[in-house]
């Protein structure tokens, strides 16, 4: 009987132990044939990547600021709005991303507006009359470009009292006298449309207030615009100096330059 429970309690054991080891390797297998990692994807392209070509047009005419940009105005009217344009002023170009059709098209129109612009030389004739008798004639030319400005000042500055400190000492301050030029000219058919502003001045005389000689200044200014030729000069203002019998007359005189 006791060889017996012992045969039995064995068997039971060995059992046992197939059923831990048949549970292990089916674990072992599970954990194997289990569910494997998906490979790594190839990356897709970005959806809202832009991928239309790029290229950058150098301007060889716009000599100012303003230039470039009313190049870039005038080509963006012209082209798809989806179209990128933009201008680099530290380059003097213009950058743009489009399709390839549009790009010629970008070229054309860049071509058309880029384009070099007339210069002219205005001489300002200021004519000085006593009684109907001229007694002075003073000339200044500048070169202005179509759709440009070009400022001048001719002349010299004078001393002039501002006050005086404790110790007695005056102050002055300096102002300028002379002739002032300020001229733009736009294209106009064969000719231009001239805007400018000529200033006059000078010292007449002196008077003394309060222990100080101060200088009298006589001015004259003259703005407007006018229609200029090539070659033919224009009188553009007229005027008479008060308490005196002098007289200005300023003529401009338009030539282009070679």
């Amino acid at each position: 009987m006791e060889t017996h429970r012992r045969r039995t309690g064995s068997s039971k054991m060995r059992v046992l132990a197939t059923a831990a080891l048949f549970s292990l390797t089916f674990v072992t297998l599970q954990a194997q044939d289990g569910p494997k990692a998906d490979p790594p994807k190839a990356d897709t392209p970005n959806p809202h990547h832009d991928t239309r070509p790029t290229q950058t047009f150098y301007l060889a005419h716009a000599a100012q600021a303003n230039d470039g940009n009313e190049i870039l105005t005038g080509v963006r009217i012209m082209v798809d709005p989806l179209d990128k344009l933009y201008l680099d002023p530290s380059l003097n170009a213009i950058i743009a991303r489009a399709s390839a059709d549009d790009l010629e098209l970008i070229a054309r129109l860049i071509k058309e507006l880029d384009r070099p612009r007339k210069a002219w030389r205005l001489t300002y004739t200021v004519i000085e009359l006593d009684n109907g008798k001229r007694v002075g004639v003073q000339h200044t030319s500048l070169v202005v470009l179509e759709g440009g400005r070009t400022t001048v000042k001719n002349g010299s500055k004078i001393p002039l009292a501002t006050g005086s400190s404790k110790g007695g000492d005056t102050q002055f301050t300096y102002i300028d006298v002379g002739l002032n030029i300020d001229a733009s000219l736009d294209a106009l058919g064969n000719g231009a449309r001239l805007r400018s502003k000529i200033e006059q001045s000078s010292a007449v005389e002196t008077k003394t207030i309060a222990e100080v000689t101060e200088p009298v200044i006589r001015q004259s200014v003259t703005e407007g615009s006018a229609v200029l030729v090539p070659g033919k000069a224009v009188t553009i203002g007229s005027m008479d100096i008060p308490g005196s019998t002098r007289h200005l007359d300023i003529e401009v005189l338009m030539d282009p330059v070679p």
